[in-house]
């Protein structure tokens, strides 16, 4: 057993001193399920594009909105999830999200037109977009002060878990049959099951249950933890977690430089982000491979984002979140251009896999900073306005890509995200290092 504490702690720093436990783990790997469906159905879908195209003979402009119309759901429902998590709580959010985008991507595997697959990927968008920041600030509201990064990130790591079985998915089904992207859809459905997993398995937020007086609760899910860590419980004040006096929004004038460069860097990220990964299955049709040779190509460079996300996890408590976050940005700059010039499939594994290790890491990191950057009252809704500006460049993206390759090929489409990427860079750089502080100190 650890030391009895000699002083009374509040329950946010009773969290703070906890070593990682198992009911840690619990709480990320049950989170990180999540996050990985949603990964998967955000991968599936450039995958399913590659499909439609050789099956319905889209052109690229009807392809560009199959790929955006999910990022403008995803865009409002960033924005209302963050909300909604402030006021009925994250768990609650977080289930309910999953909920959505399960069944809409169930019923999308049943599509008979391009419109009726708009609308149902515009559902899907709405649920997927409100679960991420609201996964994000659960967890980061309960891992230890010392750790938080490192463990918000090992929860973003679970999104590379999602994309590589999107890969498999796309490698192995979709091209087996004209109705393979159906059935590979339809394994969306499995979001809507888990959702019951979520609001039943999951704790809630003890900084949320503080905030809106239910301390009992909040008290019994400190000790949960505690006893898991074999910490001794000492009953902390029945004490709502102090906010930011005067704090009426993320523009408040303590908070406006760091909501403006944190908006500069989602902006830019998901902007290449979105425009390469979404298109580069059928980039590389298009350029003459197969498409199974294509997919096989998109597995292999997924691959690269898991040691990606594993050296953002151990820097992010070296270097700090706003290093960590400009050079895995820096690093993503260098190997978009480098994208660009491939001519050879070896240059194009090998760029690819670059572009997939450094971007990655940068989103780990963008994960890990958002929460800590708001007083718990505006968590939810900071991070998640941020996500929803950001959807904005996720909605342009896949629809730039084809004038740009018209304009100027590989060459000019890799050039621009690789500014945008550098752009995010030197934005990240503007947000306060937050490593080692608690939550309470945002």
């Amino acid at each position: 057993m650890a030391a009895e504490p000699t002083t009374t702690l509040t329950r946010s720093e009773r969290l703070d001193r906890l070593p990682f436990s198992r009911a840690h783990g619990k709480l990320l790997f049950g989170s990180g399920i999540g996050w990985a469906l949603d990964a998967m159905d955000v991968g599936m879908i450039s995958f399913v594009m590659a499909a439609l195209a050789a099956h319905w003979q889209l052109s690229s402009t009807t392809l560009s909105w199959i790929g955006s119309i999910g990022f403008v759901g995803m865009a409002l429902g960033a924005s209302l999830g963050g909300l909604l998590a402030d006021r009925i709580g994250r768990r609650q959010v977080f289930a309910l999200t999953l909920l959505v985008y399960g069944l809409a991507t169930g019923a999308a595997a049943l599509s008979t037109s391009v419109a009726m697959l708009l609308a149902l990927r515009f559902l899907v968008g709405l649920g997927l977009g409100g679960e991420l920041p609201v996964a994000s600030t659960l967890v980061s509201e309960y891992a230890p002060a010392k750790i938080r990064g490192r463990v918000v990130v090992a929860l973003e790591a679970f999104w590379a878990v999602g994309w590589i079985l999107a890969a498999l998915i796309g490698y192995f089904l979709i091209p087996t049959s004209p109705d393979g992207w159906r059935w590979a859809l339809a394994i969306g459905l499995v979001p809507a099951a888990y959702a019951l997993v979520v609001r039943w398995g999951l704790p809630e937020s003890v900084r949320f249950l503080e905030s809106k007086g239910r301390f009992a609760e909040a008290e019994a899910s400190v000790r949960t933890f505690e006893a898991s860590a074999g910490v001794k419980s000492v009953p902390s004040p029945d004490l709502a977690p102090a906010t930011m006096e005067g704090t009426v929004s993320i523009w408040a004038p303590g908070l406006r430089r760091r909501t403006l460069a944190l908006w500069t860097v989602w902006f830019c990220i998901n902007l290449s982000y979105y425009g390469a990964f979404i298109w580069i299955p059928s980039l590389l049709h298009e350029q003459g491979f197969t498409l199974v040779r294509s997919f096989q190509f998109t597995l292999i460079i997924t691959l690269a984002q898991l040691p990606g996300y594993a050296a953002a996890a151990w820097l992010i408590e070296v270097w700090g979140r706003r290093v960590t976050l400009a050079v895995f940005l820096a690093g993503s700059a260098v190997a978009a251009a480098l994208f660009g010039f491939a001519a050879t499939e070896t240059m194009i594994l090998l760029s690819g896999c670059l572009l997939s290790f450094f971007n990655l890491g940068a989103w780990g990191a963008l994960y890990a900073v958002g929460p800590e950057l708001y007083p718990t009252s505006i968590r939810g809704a900071g991070t998640g306005a941020a996500a929803a500006f950001g959807r904005i460049a996720s909605i342009l993206a896949p629809l730039i890509v084809p004038p740009l390759m018209a304009a100027g090929g590989m060459v000019l489409l890799f050039g621009v995200f690789g500014t945008a990427f550098a752009v995010g860079a030197v934005a990240a750089l503007g947000l306060p290092e937050q490593r080692g502080r608690s939550l309470a100190d945002a």
